[in-house]
């Protein structure tokens, strides 16, 4: 079983009308809309949150009646969900708005993210900017693109390797252990700059287009990961756990490094994570 482009094409048609329907309309009515904590003061949920995910699960089950669909708010709700990530013979992981805590504070930063599984493998990737309506698409073996709202597509390439000082990277300490956060933070000022967008959806997709170099994350639910780590890889992009073992989409721990290439990846674990005296 694979996912074709003609999948592709209905599933992000699929975010772009949710997008539409249930995003748009809510964004920037932060007061008439209901704002609730999950995990920390950092994870926040609200009703669009919840009504997207519901449309696009319903919309994926009619276009793939023998899916498993596995949404980030329903999980929260029945976490044995997330089993199926690893065995299901077809299963969609949704993130219905990445980067909520934007999306509450009236930043045009956030998307939507879907990716699918065949056996616990990332077959296809999709990342929905609601705001400029536009999707990147990764399929596994065939590349990943951007296509516009006029259908114009763009082929996605990662940056070119450069040394250590140089890197632009995408680094949060936020939700690392309390160990080793201040060695990452004490590691800062070796690249060339650093930034967090409180999105991965966007940060996989600056880093897929070639627009930044690395990717440092250390809480890893699918939902946050599957579809960019995807669309990096295919991007032409090289990641790996912080020990350098294989990311899994059924791992939940072991932090995720992303690189232009095996090398950058090398260089940039021994300067991130190796304490400094």
């Amino acid at each position: 079983m694979k996912l074709s482009h003609a999948d592709a094409l209905t599933i992000g048609n699929i975010l772009t009308e949710v997008g539409r329907a249930e995003i748009m309309p809510r964004f920037r009515r932060v007061r008439e809309i209901e704002v609730r904590t999950k995990t920390s003061a950092f994870d926040v949920v609200t009703e669009a949150d919840e009504l997207a995910e519901q449309a696009i699960s319903a919309a994926l089950l009619r276009a793939f009646p023998n899916a498993a669909v596995i949404g980030e708010e329903a999980t929260s709700r029945d976490p044995a969900a997330l089993d199926q990530v690893g065995t299901a013979e077809l299963a969609f992981i949704v993130d219905p708005i990445d980067g909520t805590r934007n999306f509450t504070s009236s930043l045009p930063l956030f998307g939507t993210m879907v990716a699918a599984t065949i056996r616990g493998e990332i077959v296809f990737g999709a990342i929905h900017d609601p705001v400029c309506n536009d999707t990147a698409f990764a399929l596994r073996g065939e590349g990943a693109w951007l296509e516009l709202p006029d259908g114009r597509r763009h082929d996605l390439k990662v940056a070119p390797a450069v040394p250590v000082h140089q890197m632009d990277a995408v680094i949060g300490v936020n939700f690392l252990p309390e160990a080793l956060r201040p060695i990452v933070a004490g590691n800062l000022s070796k690249l060339g700059v650093s930034a967090w967008l409180r999105c991965a959806a966007h940060e996989y997709r600056m880093a897929a287009s070639g627009h930044c170099h690395l990717l440092f994350y250390n809480k890893l639910m699918p939902w946050d990961h599957a579809a960019g780590w995807l669309l990096h890889r295919e991007a032409g992009g090289y990641s790996a756990h912080f020990d350098g073992s294989p990311y899994k989409p059924v791992n939940l721990t072991g932090g995720l490094l992303c690189a232009p290439d095996e090398e950058s990846w090398h260089a940039a674990q021994q300067a991130i994570l190796t304490r400094t005296e």
